[in-house]
């Protein structure tokens, strides 16, 4: 299977880089902190959605935006713990491709995925991130955002994903979706591609764009 593409779109934790231990730890001790059940900390979905989204669903809203402070902080702080790391196939990706064709589409804030990105030495010439939008995936506004961004038709975008919101946001925008099975089994996962990571995948540069194979 090939896919052509003019731009693509990466989410960053899950896709590019894994954050899950570092997000565990934090965001369990921002729930005990605000006093927080397990178990109406489990009736929520964390993975790939702002922490306000999140923040917003377990708490009043008058304090949401401290919350929202707090989790970042926490995040943040824990960067240098070890808590990120690059994914199979990351860097390898990524270097083949020019750096006006492809954008990290995150729901971290800015200084979060920042953070994150620079502790990996992954220097995005476009990053969109919750800063940047009104509305967060599922929502398309994000993956949108990235395509008049970089000035490419969304309908020649490929979207690389490993949440179900984060997919939904690529579909929503009309985008090509790859799904990779790095957080999420793959029956969870609607796409046009499920891989395993970006290490299953090679990507040639070509005069209209990126043409995108598997391997072997």
């Amino acid at each position: 299977m090939k896919i052509d593409a003019h731009a693509l779109l990466f989410d960053n934790d899950g896709t590019l880089v894994s954050s899950l231990a570092s997000v565990d730890r934090c965001w369990a001790r921002w729930a005990a902190e605000y006093g927080i059940t397990a178990e109406d900390f489990a009736r929520v979905e964390l993975h790939g959605r702002p922490a306000a989204e999140i923040a917003a669903d377990l708490l009043p809203a008058d304090i949401v935006p401290e919350a929202v402070a707090r989790i970042e902080d926490l995040e943040v702080e824990d960067v240098p713990n070890g808590g990120v790391h690059l994914l199979p196939g990351t860097r390898a990706f990524l270097d083949a491709l020019p750096a006006e064709r492809w954008a990290v589409v995150t729901s971290a804030t800015r200084r979060l995925a920042e953070a994150r990105l620079d502790a990996v030495g992954i220097l995005p010439k476009t990053l969109v991130a919750a800063d940047d939008i009104t509305r967060g995936k599922p929502d398309p506004e994000p993956y949108l955002l990235a395509a008049r961004t970089l000035g490419v038709d969304p309908a020649h975008c490929v979207v690389f994903e490993d949440a179900p919101a984060g997919l939904a946001a690529g579909r929503a925008a009309g985008m090509t979706t790859v799904a990779l099975t790095t957080t999420h089994p793959a029956h969870e996962l609607r796409a046009d591609l499920v891989v395993e990571d970006l290490s299953a995948l090679s990507a040639l540069v070509t005069q209209q764009g990126v043409e995108i194979s598997l391997r072997g």
